[in-house]
């Protein structure tokens, strides 16, 4: 599992790490049942406190990202497929929204995003 700590985010740390983690279950690089590092271990690898990785994972859970057992670690949880879905959708909503927005401020016409939207998503396949 890869993540990667911005000392220039202004998200706290914690923030970070559960946003790369859900990412990487929304777009199945972590699937059901798929183990996460120990909390030590985890704060080890990315030489920060074992506090900052608790509440990580406290936040993942609290979210029904994963599940921690007593005595054998987190895991990722069982995600409801429309649900799973639906944070998909909304992913790409927002990335979209943020294209929208730049191009109106650059003064690209609706006919020219759609334009590029239907180049891109052909292209891509």
């Amino acid at each position: 599992m890869k993540i990667i700590i911005s000392n220039a985010s202004p998200d706290p740390i914690y923030e970070q790490i559960g946003k790369q983690i859900k990412a990487q279950i929304i777009s199945g690089d972590l699937v059901e049942g798929d183990s996460l590092p120990s909390i030590r271990k985890f704060a080890q690898e990315l030489q920060i406190s074992v506090i900052t990785t608790k509440r990580a994972y406290e936040e993942l859970e609290k979210e029904g990202f994963i599940d921690s057992v007593g005595g054998k670690g987190s895991f990722v949880a069982m995600q409801n497929k429309e649900l799973l879905r639906e944070k998909k959708i909304k992913t790409v909503e927002g990335l979209l929204s943020d294209a929208v927005f730049e191009a109106k401020k650059l003064g690209v016409s609706y006919t020219e995003i759609n334009e590029m939207l239907e180049l891109l998503y052909h292209h891509e396949e």
